[in-house]
């Protein structure tokens, strides 16, 4: 039972009084479970979701932020450690964890992650071979998204240096392990194609764990990859190595080093196929030249070339030919024109009523219609009859 000395106060005040205590208890603290309920909020891009053991659950919030700081993509089953203090959301009077950062717990965990999000991907399409683009076959400039200060940006440089001197090196430089890293590699994915001033882009890292590697399987890094409009090349780690950039990218490279002698020929190798086109070319023109000479001596020996004013004859024969059979073609058609004409005069003549009005027939006008059927008239009509020789009014009696 209420007690009447109890003191009454709101459920906002109290809620605000328990999140007090709750986060001035636990300012900071790290907790291991199971994650559930995973959800990454579009588009504000903050993670919402569940970490349980077997006896009891916590809600958990990752902001922005600190998601982008991720080395790792969080799925439902994973076991991690999150680290943060305890919140109260006051809407709904709820305590949850606000994560500041967040590991899994093992090396299992990060590769059940690792078929999970290929499986998705790979659902969705974004490992098709159709969808692949073709690497030129001499590029100008190459884009190169590594670490600015590894050994392998200086590898690739030697690599390219030593085959094909004259190709231009742009270098997207970024961190290729750690929190932000898949982030600051898919913007330099996204910044190369909106300048487009590369023909093909390299995502390069040494070997490593697959912790080191992560940044390579993250979500973001492979949907960048898959919306270039650039070809990209993957020479991610050492042979043994894939990562989810791997199956997305244009084409894989084992190495590094491998991803340089795949992208650029051989300058020697260059060298000698424009010799052999030179060698062709040249031998094509000499046979070419060679043949038309002969042409050219045939022309001058035959009869054609030779008897020119024999040629002329006969064409001005044939014109006369030609003036004789239009004459007599002119005429016949002149005799028809003829024939024709006076046979419509005489069917017009044969159809003119001045001649039926001479044979004794007469035409019956009413003002100006012509009467053609007693019925017509009636008794007093005037009307006028028409006869070969003239008119006369006639007045209708009965």
């Amino acid at each position: 039972m209420m007690n009447s000395s109890d003191k009454i106060v709101g459920i906002s005040e109290l809620t605000r009084r328990i999140k007090r205590l709750l986060e001035g208890g636990f300012s900071s603290v790290a907790v291991q479970g199971e994650v559930s309920n995973f959800k990454h909020h579009q588009p504000s891009g903050h993670l919402y979701f569940t970490l349980k053991d077997d006896n009891a659950s916590l809600n958990a919030v990752m902001w922005r932020s600190r998601a982008s700081m991720l080395s790792f993509t969080p799925v439902d089953g994973m076991k991690v450690v999150a680290s943060g203090r305890i919140t109260v959301y006051e809407v709904r009077g709820n305590y949850q964890l606000d994560v500041l950062g967040m590991r899994p717990l093992g090396t299992g965990d990060l590769q059940i992650a690792f078929e999970r999000l290929k499986q998705k991907l790979f659902e969705e399409g974004l490992f098709a071979e159709e969808h692949k683009l073709p690497l030129p076959d001499y590029p100008g400039r190459i884009g190169i998204v590594t670490s600015p200060t590894g050994a392998v940006l200086q590898d690739m440089l030697n690599v390219l240096r030593r085959r094909f001197p004259g190709v231009e090196v742009v270098i997207a430089p970024v961190k290729v392990q750690g929190p932000g890293a898949s982030l600051e590699i898919a913007e330099a994915i996204r910044v190369l194609n909106s300048l487009n001033l590369v023909d093909v882009i390299v995502l390069a890292r040494g070997g490593g764990s697959l912790e080191d590697l992560w940044p390579f399987n993250e979500e973001i890094v492979a949907r960048a990859v898959y919306n270039s409009i650039l070809p990209v090349v993957s020479a991610i780690g050492h042979e043994v190595d894939y990562s989810i950039a791997d199956f997305v990218a244009d084409m894989r490279a084992p190495t590094p080093s491998a991803a340089a002698e795949l992208i650029v020929p051989e300058r020697s190798a260059i060298i000698e196929v424009l010799r052999n086109n030179a060698y062709t070319m040249q031998e094509y023109l000499t046979t070419t030249l060679k043949s038309h000479k002969e042409s050219i001596r045939h022309l001058l020996l035959s009869y054609t070339f030779n008897k020119p004013l024999d040629l002329l004859r006969q064409m001005n024969q044939r014109i006369d030919e030609l003036h004789r059979t239009l004459g007599v073609s002119m005429e016949h058609i002149h005799a028809l024109t003829v024939s024709r004409m006076n046979g419509l005069r005489q069917r017009m003549e044969s159809l003119n009523p001045e001649l039926i009005l001479r044979r004794g027939y007469a035409m019956v006008y009413r003002d100006t219609d012509i009467i053609s059927s007693s019925s017509a008239l009636r008794a007093r009509d005037e009307i006028r009859v028409r006869f070969s020789d003239g008119e006369k009014k006639s007045l209708v009696i009965e």
